[in-house]
């Protein structure tokens, strides 16, 4: 049981007004802060819909909870994530006459869900099979029923993007993601109760260090003017290494045609002006790479491959013991491993080279995953430091070399800052998880007219928890970075462009910045550098 549900509901109020109270102070005094926040509430008001892992958290394990006992007291095959079967009657006028019927059935019991479980870990019929049920309550007789690209805006929570009309995809530049957090640690965020979502939706406001962070639904895929070329480079990466970059076990078949639908309605949404569906659903059109996909024609990892320069990562619930394990993907911008050293893993086994994941985050991890609902998707962003642009790394790349020397003669002007967005959902019907993420690549020579970012990344380098800096790798440009940073902070404080948060302090005490991951003046930048 979770333990807040056990707190007196006076005292959990009283507890509350004095974390709001305490909130609110903080921003009186931190004017720069109390601005973004003011400004992070007008802004993310929406219009109406037309249609490699989470964030970190409070750390659960610091608080009054007893690991320990919570783990030996966790069923997780007699868990399962919210059921979205309640959208079923707004979907009735989506389907034909004959199947409006099946829509609208009763809701099956948790022993169906675990009895009737439709399989991960051997391929199934869905046109023919005996009725199984998803962790989501869906029944095959239910998937069956509402055919291909149903509306996944409904059935997930999470409204269909708006159309982005001012767009240029030949100058089109990501949104500078510097995701640099101190004091830096990394732990996992469980899924929260009630009375801690109120909390954590102040958290996110005053701490965005500590907060985890909710997806933006309009930038769940992006579109910008390396599209050819990393498609391009992604198919070649498939032709030199076959599965070493695309995969897919038997059981992933419902989550793997559940993602590419949701991706392509997504692209044809956001921006309808370079792809659309053909009025039976079944062609693709691409104006970019000017095809048209059979989306019949290859599986939906392939097509995923072919139009959309994104990593992704299924995950499913194994029906034995409730866990997740890594069951399908396509993953081109991996780093000393690759779909083939990965796939078929739990969640535990995935994570083991990460420091601190068994002892901090294992547990947190499996919970979340047991409980994500499909309308609260996540993103988070992790970084590293490149001599160059490498893509794709597997083990022996002639490349890794580099990350063992401090080469002579390397300039700052070679190193790069490489971010790989990721987000993170819940897919409504099969119940699978989701990841995805892209790799970004901006020159070190960039951070000179971001404020504060110099600064930032300095702390971390020159003060990073050991184990977690050497797993990020920064020691073959720390020799060439490290002066250049120093630099560009020393010329920043001359400026006046890095201030102290409070009145009567002599200088800015480093710390995660309230516009993380961005920050202070990124979008003036960030739409001068594109011209739109």
């Amino acid at each position: 049981m979770d333990l807040w549900h056990k707190i007196p509901e006076q005292l959990a109020l009283g507890l509350g007004l004095a974390f709001i109270l305490t909130s609110v102070t903080i921003l009186v005094l931190n004017k720069r802060q109390r601005d973004t926040v003011l400004r992070r509430i007008h802004f993310q008001r929406r219009r109406t819909s037309g249609a490699k892992t989470p964030p970190r958290s409070f750390s659960p394990e610091k608080g009054n909870l007893d690991p320990a006992s919570e783990k030996n007291s966790t069923d997780y095959l007699n868990s399962f994530p919210p059921s979205r079967r309640f959208v079923l009657p707004k979907l009735v006028d989506y389907v034909s006459a004959a199947n409006k019927e099946i829509l609208i059935r009763s809701e099956p019991s948790v022993d169906f869900l675990r009895d009737d479980s439709l399989p991960t870990t051997r391929s199934y019929d869905l046109e023919n099979s005996s009725p199984k049920y998803t962790p989501t309550g869906f029944s095959t007789a239910e998937i069956r029923a509402l055919g291909d690209f149903p509306p996944y805006d409904i059935l997930s929570g999470v409204p269909l993007p708006e159309a982005y009309t001012d767009f240029d995809s030949t100058k089109a530049i990501p949104r500078p993601y510097r995701p640099f957090r101190w004091a830096y640690h990394q732990t996992m965020c469980e899924w929260c109760s009630p009375i801690i979502r109120v909390f954590a939706r102040i958290l996110r406001l005053t701490y965005p260090s500590l907060a985890l962070t909710k997806m933006e639904p309009d930038w769940w895929l992006e579109v910008e003017n390396t599209y050819l070329s990393r498609i391009a480079e992604r198919r070649d990466l498939y032709d030199h290494h076959g599965p070493l970059v695309l995969d897919y076990l038997a059981g992933s078949e419902l989550a793997c045609k559940e993602l590419m639908e949701m991706c392509l309605q997504f692209y044809c949404a956001r921006y309808p002006k370079l792809f659309s569906l053909s009025s039976d659903k079944r062609i693709f059109h691409n104006k970019l790479t000017e095809e048209d996909t059979d989306l019949g024609s290859m599986h939906p990892l392939h097509v995923l491959l072919r139009n959309v320069p994104e990593d992704f990562a299924i995950v499913l619930r194994n029906e034995t013991d409730g866990l997740y394990y890594f069951r399908a993907g396509v993953i081109c911008s991996s780093l000393g491993w690759n779909v083939s050293t990965k796939i078929g893993m739990a969640l535990k086994d995935i994570h083991k080279p990460i420091p601190d994941y068994k002892e901090k985050m294992a547990f947190s991890m499996d919970r979340y995953f047991t409980k994500m609902p499909t309308d609260a998707p996540i993103q988070r962003g992790s970084w590293g430091l490149e001599v160059g642009t490498p893509l794709f790394m597997p083990p022996g790349h002639p490349h890794e070399k580099l990350r063992e020397i401090q080469k002579e003669g390397l300039t700052v002007e070679d190193c790069y800052l490489r971010v790989d967005w990721q987000t993170l959902r819940r897919l409504p019907l099969s119940a699978g998880v989701a990841f995805n993420f892209k790799a970004l690549f901006t020159p070190v020579t960039e951070f000179r007219d971001e404020p504060y970012i110099p600064a930032l990344l300095l702390k971390i380098l020159k003060e990073g928890k050991k184990s977690l800096m050497e797993y990020k790798n920064t020691w073959h440009v720390e020799h060439v970075c490290i002066p250049a940073l120093e630099a560009y902070d020393e010329e920043q404080r001359v400026k006046g462009w890095v201030k102290p948060e409070n009145d009567g302090e002599e200088e800015w005490a480093v710390s995660t910045l309230a516009e993380s991951p961005y920050f202070p003046g990124w979008e003036e930048k960030w739409h001068r550098q594109q011209g739109f």
